[in-house]
């Protein structure tokens, strides 16, 4: 092909050639599209699976699913969970990671107050334990464990410390707070 048929316009000294794209643009191009539609097929003509908007409700039902078990911390549900061993068991893991460095790791008490004598400084009802564990006590330094925890492993924790109350681990801090109420 001459230089004279490639040129196809000329316009104040700017020369236009019509030159046939590369070859490797148009198979990105073609590609492309055919992965276009063989998407558009798969996921939303065919729906052989689901698509992103199908994913969402799966994990939402999921997620509503789970957060229909979550019911309410009682007492009840508290006292029930001790007699749980692999509640008690993950309650023992949660207490060892987060709270030992303060209780101790028999609950003995070290910076914070002694969980295995009969004292309680914010109440010994299972409720009482679990609004401190959960909210946290800012002003003695005792965190909020619930964003950080979750409900269900704040619970753990909570079976725990009531399976830790009158055992009264050696070289336990002085009491602090009232004597546990019958």
């Amino acid at each position: 092909m001459s230089e004279k048929a490639r040129l196809h316009y000329i316009y104040d000294g700017i020369e236009e050639h019509d030159n046939r794209l590369p070859n490797w643009w148009l198979f990105i191009l073609w590609t492309t599209i055919v992965f276009s539609a063989g998407y558009w097929f798969w996921y939303h003509i065919a729906e052989l699976a689901p698509g992103q908007l199908g994913e969402y409700r799966g994990e939402a039902a999921e997620v509503a699913k789970r957060n229909a078990d979550n019911k309410p911390a009682s007492n009840e549900m508290l006292l029930a969970l001790v007699k749980d061993p692999g509640t008690v068991g993950n309650g023992k893991a949660v207490f060892q990671a987060n709270c030992a460095s303060c209780h101790g790791a028999q609950g003995q008490g070290l910076i914070g107050p002694n969980l295995t004598d009969g004292f309680w400084l914010h109440g010994s009802k299972p409720m009482d334990i679990h609004k401190v564990v959960a909210e946290g006590v800012v002003a003695k330094g005792m965190p909020a464990w619930e964003r950080t925890l979750g409900a269900e492993r704040v619970r753990a924790a909570v079976a725990y410390v009531l399976t830790l109350k009158g055992t009264h681990a050696p070289g336990g801090k002085a009491p602090q707070g009232e004597p546990e109420q019958p």
